[in-house]
């Protein structure tokens, strides 16, 4: 790739990025839409467990699926 194809890449995906940045704005996210009702938050356990923990399990629970269920060992 050239340096002129690279530099229109760079530009495309930065004015990409900046237009979703720009449309996304998170300033009206602090205005109350009509029948918003927030839950409590979460705690920090609760937190850990939800994003850090879960996942982990989730994922030891299928690769030990996918070891058991393998059929692709040698019959001898």
């Amino acid at each position: 790739m050239d340096k002129k194809n690279a530099l229109r890449a760079g530009a495309v995906a930065a004015g990409t990025t900046l237009m979703m940045l720009l449309m996304s704005s998170p300033a009206l996210a602090l205005t109350r839409d009509d029948g918003d009702d927030p839950g409590p938050g979460l705690s920090v356990a609760e937190t850990l467990g939800l994003y850090v923990v879960a996942p982990i399990v989730l994922f030891a629970v299928i690769t030990g699926l996918v070891m058991v269920l393998d059929k692709s060992k040698k019959q001898t």
